[in-house]
């Protein structure tokens, strides 16, 4: 495979994981930080990593809407819970052991 294929490749890929994020907006970031270490947040910081690695300017809160759909702060008022006792003693249970 090409290099240039692979990146499109890659693209559509992740492409494809913000749509199924967005479908799946009942997954809570903390649910998504107990079971796989990473949320739609860290997503948001691999974006900004990786355009500044490229030179390109853009900052967290832009690069949140990009993941979100939406301004972060709709967002969070729309979808996102607060965290269960459970949740919190699961994620700093999983951070211990990072």
């Amino acid at each position: 495979m090409n290099p240039q294929t692979q990146t499109e490749i890659e693209a559509a890929v992740f492409r494809r994981l913000l749509e199924h994020l967005d479908a799946h907006k009942e997954v809570q970031n903390i649910d998504l930080m107990i079971l796989a270490d990473f949320c739609r947040n860290c997503l948001a910081k691999w974006y900004v990593s990786a355009a500044e690695e490229r030179g390109e300017s853009l900052d967290y809160e832009q690069a949140r809407e990009i993941i979100y759909g939406e301004p972060y702060d709709q967002w969070k008022s729309k979808y996102q819970q607060p965290a269960t006792e459970a949740q919190m003693a699961a994620y700093n249970a999983r951070q211990q052991q990072s």
